[in-house]
């Protein structure tokens, strides 16, 4: 399993970002929350890891998992 990624919101540049865990530069920069989702997500499916999606408070409001997860979500979310 690789790295989680991360969508964050930089208040200083108004960007939404895309991070790969432990790295602290991000990986991808967007305007928009939906644009670094779609590449969050792809990069995740890549990583076989979890995409965690930031607020713009940047507290946690969604997960989704791309791993080989041992205990799946009872929810399934599409």
């Amino acid at each position: 399993m690789g790295k989680n990624i991360h969508i964050t919101h930089d208040k200083t540049n108004k960007t939404w970002d895309v991070k790969e865990e432990g790295n602290p530069r991000p990986v991808g920069t967007h305007g928009t929350q939906s644009e670094a989702i779609d590449q969050g997500r792809d990069r995740a499916r890549q990583n076989e890891s979890e995409l965690v999606i930031h607020d713009r408070n940047n507290r946690i409001r969604d997960k989704d998992s791309y791993g080989n997860d041992p205990h799946p979500p009872i929810d399934k979310k599409h």
